[in-house]
């Protein structure tokens, strides 16, 4: 990174000028801002101590020792106690021709992260949310391997509990053996049908029991269908086996749904857990706490765990019933990927509502003896809506995510015809062409926003062929593309690079861009932000564009300067590739 060499540049400098050592971590160096001249600029303030003299005297003995002893530096100027140093042609033109080798390695950090994302329920499809959660995982693992680290994807299927239960008791008395064949519908959406129908006819029961004078906290907590809900979970934690045959029929419809979806996502896992499998694990991690005096039985022998002296609350760990909660599992299934992975981190992709669950389970997993506790982390993501407000699963006003993947699809569709860009491509073509820029428009839209932050999630301004979006990228790519085709057509050759070569302003912004992939990978990685890659790409595609319009590249002066950009956007388009392929984003050839 030009960065680490400049700063070794300045120890050295230091070290001629003052007889002193100075370790990397001391001297501050980044890019120039843009209302000021230069490629670097140096902090000179945390070095007067050793220089004993002025911000702008020290700059400028900085500044000749690096003119005199750094071939690559063209110029330098001080703006108080700044020094800002523009570097060399011949120094960028370097950095282009190891770019291949720079983008094919950009491995550093060589740690094994464990990542958790989507943890669907069965008891309903995959909706906007967890699209949200799904883009944000893949892209962050993709992002994680780019920089080094080999990450394991895992998924942890919550698969039983008292919602599963809703839609197995809901389809037990009012489905008539209806299946995902005989009604046509994926699986998970006819679970989630049934989700939908138990709400509903509980809120009926509700509101029978307030109309016969009871208050409206009593009908709540008194309902039947509750009440065999409830049976119903006791029953599967006991093993009844009509209640583990019809729960393991109706799971297998949903996984089958679950699957279509992830695939029309291009989401994948290294392995998914189950609910189901490590819930048992967590009882009896519970009971090894109870034992040791970690955790206590209330007299409804109800177990809990008391993080009150560590700044937090009462957690309850099991029921008074027996039955396990969320947090049981969790701790079951930290242990057991631990275990199975030594992981150097482990990081959950959970919405923000779920921050104080995260704190409490790296508590108790410490208090259990576990130190790896640690190494957990959140990635807490903001809730995204759309336009018209939020959505809620038990009300069945959820925005499907099949249902949205094809609505993108179907609108890439339509402006694409609108606009005539795909004339004379056959069907086939066309349909793959219409599925690649909707599913950029969603992913992009998704990704180009800090995970921490909530969104407003907005279709038609998601596809729009202008501006932040993932199509407006991918027609950059293709019209660099459709150049370099021209140009092969043309037999002109353009691989190599000419150290002489003079290099305009616009020129040098391109390369210093490009120069920029490595670090931007690893803020990125270090940051688990999707956005950083999104943003850098759209800057990448901006900018290029201006160029396009304000430099010939086929048409250019003379031969050199056609080849020499020709090189040089043949660079933008591997880039702009491969930053969209972090975002899980394909990139057509032609459109």
């Amino acid at each position: 990174m030009n960065e680490t060499y400049l700063i070794q540049q300045v120890i050295k400098a230091i070290k001629g000028l003052y007889q002193h050592d100075i370790l990397e971590k001391n001297v501050q160096i980044s890019k120039t801002r843009k209302e000021f001249s230069g490629d670097y600029t140096l902090v000179v303030f945390p070095l007067l101590s050793i220089s004993k003299k002025s911000p702008e005297s020290t700059a400028n003995d900085i500044g000749e020792y690096l003119k005199n002893n750094y071939s690559a530096l063209e110029s330098f100027n001080i703006v108080k106690g700044f020094l800002n140093l523009s570097l060399k042609s011949e120094f960028w033109i370097e950095k282009l021709k190891l770019f291949n080798s720079l983008n094919d390695n950009l491995s550093s950090a060589n740690n094994k992260v464990l990542i958790e994302f989507s943890s669907p329920n069965t008891n309903k499809p995959l909706h906007l949310g967890h699209i949200r959660n799904n883009l944000i995982g893949h892209s962050v693992s993709e992002i994680l391997k780019k920089a080094g680290n080999e990450v394991v994807r895992v998924n942890l299927i919550n698969d039983r509990g008292i919602h599963i239960c809703k839609s197995m008791l809901a389809w037990q008395k009012w489905g008539n053996g209806e299946t995902p064949a005989s009604s046509s519908l994926k699986g998970d959406h006819l679970i989630g049908k049934y989700y939908v129908l138990f709400d509903v006819e509980l809120k009926n029961e509700i509101a029978d029991l307030v109309s016969k004078g009871n208050s409206d906290e009593f009908a709540k907590n008194n309902t039947s269908l509750m009440k065999e809900a409830q049976e119903m979970l006791q029953k599967w934690e006991r093993g009844d086996i009509e209640i583990i045959s019809l729960w393991k029929k109706m799971n297998s419809w949903v996984y089958e749904g679950f699957e279509q979806t992830y695939n029309a996502l291009g989401i994948s896992f290294d392995k998914i857990y189950y609910e189901s499998e490590t819930y048992l694990l967590g009882k009896n991690i519970v009971a090894e706490g109870l034992k040791k005096g970690i955790v206590e039985k209330k007299t409804d022998n109800s177990i809990w765990v008391n993080l009150t002296d560590d700044g937090l609350d009462e957690k309850l760990l099991l029921r008074a019933d027996g039955t396990s909660v969320y947090i049981t599992q969790d701790l079951g299934t930290a242990i057991m990927r631990y275990n199975e992975y030594k992981p150097n981190k482990m990081i959950y992709v959970v919405g923000n509502e779920q921050n104080y669950h995260f704190q409490v389970l790296k508590l108790v997993l410490k208090k259990l003896g576990n130190e790896f506790s640690d190494s957990i982390q959140h990635l807490s993501y903001g809730m995204v809506e759309l336009p018209d407000g939020k959505m809620k699963s038990r009300e069945g006003t959820v925005v499907d995510a099949d249902n949205l993947i094809d609505e993108m699809i179907d609108t890439a569709r339509q402006i694409s015809v609108e606009l005539g860009k795909l004339d004379g491509f056959s069907d086939d073509e066309k349909n793959q062409i219409y599925k690649a820029i909707g599913l950029s428009a969603l992913k992009y839209y998704i990704l180009k926003v800090d995970p921490k932050k909530n969104m407003t999630f907005n279709p038609k301004e998601s596809i729009d062929f202008n501006g932040n979006t993932g199509p407006f990228i991918q027609y950059t790519y293709v019209r660099i593309n459709s150049i370099l085709r021209k140009a092969n057509d043309s037999n002109i050759e353009y691989k190599k690079v000419d150290n002489n070569y003079d290099l305009n302003e616009k020129e040098l912004e391109l390369i210093k861009l490009l120069n920029q992939y490595q670090l931007v990978i690893n803020e990125a990685a270090s940051s688990l932000s999707p956005a950083i890659i999104a943003n850098y790409t759209y800057e990448l595609a901006k900018e290029f564009n201006q160029f396009y319009h304000d430099f010939s590249i086929l048409n250019a002066e003379n031969e050199t300067i056609v080849k020499f950009r020709l090189l040089l956007i043949s660079f933008y388009k591997n880039v702009l590739k491969d930053a969209m392929s972090l975002l899980g984003i394909e990139m057509p050839e032609r459109m």
